[in-house]
């Protein structure tokens, strides 16, 4: 049962009522996080444009946030994110074997730019919150720091490190706010890493 009450479309405040309308038009239903986020006046009419730019067209190739925000969920083990961003990422063209090969870590398959990608998406999931700022100021490993700042150029390490940000702030959302599914379960090989 989700932590709050998730509002139905008149519930909005209507501050968010734009946004909302917007959302539905693309989706056609209010989704879950949604209707947790619209407890909030005023925090959905920020969310979902700031989401829709960063997950949309941008410097970095979509592929690659599709890919990073796969790897996120599955390393957080959130069950609503790995669906909503296998959707996506489905719909973009990513294979269920590509999906099952992110979910267990297996890049051999990737180019060097998506291996690069997930590997910084792993670090700053998984390896950042563990190390303190006196043993490593950036929490990421030098030698992945390094790669991917050869690999990316600027505007495409901040969206990068954004996308990875922000999924990890959105599945951990997610998870504790427990939401039901409304959109596909993540394919066997990805439901099977939460």
């Amino acid at each position: 049962m989700s932590l709050v009450p998730l509002l139905t479309p008149d519930q909005f405040s209507s501050v968010d009522q734009p946004a909302l309308a917007q959302g539905v038009n693309t989706f056609g239903e209010v989704l879950n996080t949604w209707a947790g986020i619209g407890n909030s006046p005023g925090l959905f009419a920020k969310y979902l444009p700031f989401l829709g730019q960063l997950n949309g067209p941008g410097a970095l190739e979509q592929r690659v946030k599709e890919l990073v925000g796969v790897r996120v969920a599955v390393l957080n083990h959130c069950r609503y994110t790995a669906s909503h961003r296998c959707t996506s990422a489905l719909s973009k063209g990513v294979g269920v074997d590509e999906l099952a090969a992110v979910a267990n870590g297996k890049l051999e398959g990737f180019t060097e730019q998506e291996r690069l990608a997930l590997q910084l998406a792993e670090e700053m999931t998984v390896a950042l919150p563990a190390v303190p700022v006196e043993s490593n100021p950036t929490g990421v490993s030098t030698s992945v720091r390094d790669d991917v700042q050869r690999a990316f150029d600027a505007a495409e390490l901040v969206e990068l490190a954004m996308c990875i940000s922000v999924w990890n702030a959105l599945s951990r959302f997610h998870r504790v706010m427990d939401f039901e599914l409304d959109m596909p379960e993540a394919p066997a090989p990805v439901a099977d890493r939460l």
